[in-house]
C-alpha cells in the first residue's frame, strides 16, 4: 500500500522566495524544500552561470596534476589514459583526449574490457595500455585507479609517472608519486567537490589546463571555449546519478543546453539512432534511457572504447555507422536481459513466492547485464532481488532493494562469508564462492524476515505541493522549468490535486496504460496519461485525490502540456 506524504516547508520561507523571486507559491514551495541557506542561493540555482564555479585549484592535487600534463605537452611526451567503459568514464576519456588533441598531443587510450580484463584498472588493461602507448611517460587512469595499489606500482615501476583521477572511495592508499585527484580522498570540508563524478573533475583538470597554458601563453589556450566541452560533462553527470546541485546542477543545466546544439558529429548521429530530438531540448531522461544504455552496451557487450571514437570523430560514414552498432548492441544487451529476467522468474516460482527476497544464480548469465535484471525482478515482485552469474570461480553480480530495506544492513551479517561486496541500501554489488549460493539464498530470507518485523516498508509517495487544476498551464511549466533538470538532490516534483473527477472517455492503450482527460473549473482540458496503470483505473464521475508530474509532450514540432498519473485515492 502506497502512503502519501505532505510535510510542507515554513511558511515564512515559501512567502520570502515568492516575494524576493517573483515566483508563484507552489514554484516557492519547491525552493523551500531545497533547504538553501539565503535567497541569493536561491536565486544562483534558477540561474546557474558557468562564470560563478570555483576555481579548479582548490581540489587538492589538481594544479599539480595539471602542472603535469602542461611538461608532457611541452616535452612532447607519450601519454597513456585508461579510462572506465561506463558513461562517466567514456565522457572523461573523450573529453581528456579531444583538450588534448587542441595543443597537438595525440594520446593513446583504452578502456578496459569488461569481460577478459575485469573492472577497472586491472593488471591487463594496464598492460594493454602500456603496450598501445609503447611504454609512455605519463599514465593517466579515469574513473578508476583509487585502489589500483599493485597495478600503480607495476606503471610506476615500468618508468612511467601515474595520475588518476577519480570519485570512488578509497580503501588502500597509493604511493606518494601517484598524482591523485579524488575529492574523496582529500577535500576541503567547505567545498562541494566530493559530488563530482570523474567527468565533472576531468573538466576541472582541464580547466586548471588552460589556465596553465595561458600563464605560459600558449595561443591554443586562449581558442578553446570550454562551454562547448558541457555536452560530455552534462551526459557523465547525469548518467552517474550524482547529485545535481552545487556545479553538477551548472555543469548539467548547461551542458544539456550545448548537447541539443553539439557540433560533435557523432553525438548528433547517436542522437538521431535513439530517437532523441533535439529541436525540444535535450533532457536527463534522454541521457537515462536513450544515449546512455548504447554506450554502456558498448561496455557491457564489447569495447566501450568504440563509444569514445564515436565521440571523437568527424568522419560521417564512421559516426553513423558507429552509431547504428551501438544501437545493435544495446538491442543485444535488451535481448539477453529479456532472456535472463525470464529464466530469474522461472527459478522464483521453482522457489516458492513466499520468500522475502530472492537470489537467483545461473553460471552462464551475462555479468553484464546482472545489474538490470536484478531491478526487474525487485520491481516485479516488489522484494529484494540479488542476481548472480559465474566469473572464474565466484558467484558475481548485483542485488536491488525496494523502499524501507537497507540492503548494506542486511548484507554486512554475511560479510565475513563474501569474497567482495560494496554499495549503498538499495545497489549492492557482490562476489562469493559458488558453493556458498545456496546458503546466502537461506540467510538473504532469514535476514530480511527478521528486518521486516522491525521495519515499517510502506512505500512512501512524498507530495512536493498541491495545485488545483486551473494552476497547471504553459506559464506555470515555464517558471518549473526554471528548477530543471531533475534528479538526486533535486528531484522531479510530485504534485497533488484534490477532488478530481475522471470522465468516461478512458483509453486503454497496449493493455496497460490509459489516456485521459481531466477538465477544470472553467471546461479547459488537459491531457493525461497513465503509465502501467490500466489494471488500476478510477472510477468515473467519482471524486479522487491525484498524484502526478507535469511534462512536455513532444511530437513533431509540437508539444503539449500532459499530466502523468502517478497515483489516486478516493477523495476524503
Amino acid at each position: 500500500m502506497t502512503k502519501w506524504k505532505y510535510s510542507p516547508p515554513a511558511a515564512e520561507q515559501t512567502r520570502s522566495y515568492r516575494s524576493k523571486l517573483k515566483v508563484s507559491s507552489p514554484i516557492a514551495e519547491l525552493l523551500a524544500r531545497l533547504d538553501f541557506a539565503s535567497v541569493e542561493e536561491a536565486a544562483s540555482f534558477l540561474d546557474p552561470r558557468l562564470s560563478e564555479i570555483d576555481c579548479p585549484f582548490q581540489i587538492p592535487n589538481l594544479e599539480r596534476a595539471a602542472r603535469r600534463i602542461s611538461q608532457a605537452i611541452d616535452n612532447r611526451q607519450r601519454i597513456a589514459i585508461c579510462g572506465d567503459y561506463d558513461v562517466d568514464g567514456v565522457t572523461s576519456t573523450a573529453l581528456l583526449v579531444a583538450i588534448l588533441q587542441k595543443f597537438e598531443t595525440y594520446p593513446a587510450y583504452i578502456v578496459p574490457l569488461r569481460l577478459e580484463e575485469g573492472y577497472g584498472l586491472s593488471q591487463k588493461a594496464v598492460e594493454r595500455a602500456l603496450d598501445k602507448a609503447n611504454t609512455p611517460d605519463l599514465f593517466i587512469a579515469l574513473d578508476c585507479g583509487t585502489n589500483s595499489v599493485e597495478e600503480t606500482d607495476h606503471i610506476l615501476d615500468a618508468g612511467c609517472d601515474v595520475l588518476i583521477v577519480d570519485h570512488h572511495q578509497s580503501k588502500r592508499a597509493l604511493r606518494e608519486e601517484v598524482v591523485l585527484v579524488n575529492p574523496h580522498v582529500e577535500d576541503r570540508a567547505d567545498r562541494g567537490h566530493c559530488q563530482l563524478c570523474t567527468v565533472g573533475l576531468v573538466f576541472k583538470l582541464v580547466h586548471g589546463l588552460l589556465k596553465v597554458r595561458r600563464e605560459l601563453e600558449d595561443s591554443r589556450a586562449f581558442e578553446i571555449k570550454l562551454r562547448s566541452f558541457l555536452d560530455l560533462v552534462s551526459m557523465g553527470t547525469v548518467a552517474d546519478m550524482v547529485p545535481l546541485s552545487r556545479e553538477n546542477r551548472t555543469f548539467a543545466r548547461i551542458g544539456l543546453e550545448v548537447l541539443a546544439k553539439t557540433q560533435r558529429l557523432g553525438l548528433r548521429h547517436l542522437m538521431e539512432v535513439a530517437g532523441v530530438s533535439a529541436s525540444h531540448g535535450v533532457n536527463p531522461i534522454d541521457i537515462s534511457f536513450r544515449l546512455g544504455p548504447r554506450i554502456n552496451a558498448s561496455g557491457r557487450l564489447a569495447d566501450a572504447a568504440v563509444a569514445v571514437e564515436l565521440i571523437l570523430s568527424d568522419d560521417p560514414a564512421f559516426s553513423l555507422e558507429t552509431s547504428l552498432k551501438l544501437d545493435s548492441f544495446n538491442r543485444e544487451r535488451q535481448e539477453i536481459e529479456r532472456s535472463m529476467a525470464e529464466q530469474a522468474m522461472a527459478q522464483i516460482d521453482e522457489d516458492g513466492a513466499e520468500r522475502c527476497g530472492y537470489v537467483v544464480f545461473d553460471e552462464t548469465w551475462h555479468p553484464g547485464v546482472v545489474g538490470i535484471v536484478a531491478s526487474r525482478v525487485s520491481r516485479a515482485f516488489n522484494r529484494p532481488a540479488i542476481v548472480l552469474g559465474k566469473e572464474g570461480q565466484l558467484a558475481k553480480g548485483s542485488g536491488r532493494s525496494i523502499e524501507g530495506v537497507n540492503l548494506v544492513e542486511i548484507l554486512n551479517r554475511f560479510s565475513d562469508k563474501l569474497d567482495s561486496w560494496g554499495g549503498h541500501p538499495m545497489a549492492v554489488g557482490i562476489s562469493m564462492p559458488i558453493e556458498r549460493v545456496e546458503e546466502f539464498r537461506e540467510f538473504f530470507d532469514q535476514a530480511l524476515r527478521e528486518y521486516l518485523e522491525t521495519h515499517d516498508v510502506d512505500k512512501i509517495l512524498e507530495i512536493s505541493a498541491w495545485l488545483t487544476l486551473e494552476e497547471i498551464n504553459s506559464k506555470f511549466m515555464q517558471e518549473l522549468s526554471l528548477l530543471e533538470p531533475f534528479g538526486q538532490a533535486n528531484p522531479e516534483p510530485i504534485f497533488a490535486c484534490r477532488s478530481v473527477c475522471f470522465g468516461s472517455k478512458l483509453n486503454v492503450f497496449k493493455d496497460i496504460h490509459f489516456r485521459f482527460v481531466l477538465k477544470d473549473s472553467r471546461g479547459r482540458a488537459l491531457s493525461g496519461v497513465a503509465w502501467k496503470m490500466a489494471d488500476r483505473i478510477p472510477p468515473v464521475n467519482t471524486p479522487v485525490d491525484i498524484a502526478f508530474r507535469l511534462v512536455w509532450n513532444t511530437f513533431g514540432r509540437k508539444k503539449a502540456l500532459q499530466v502523468e498519473l502517478v497515483d489516486w485515492r478516493l477523495a476524503s
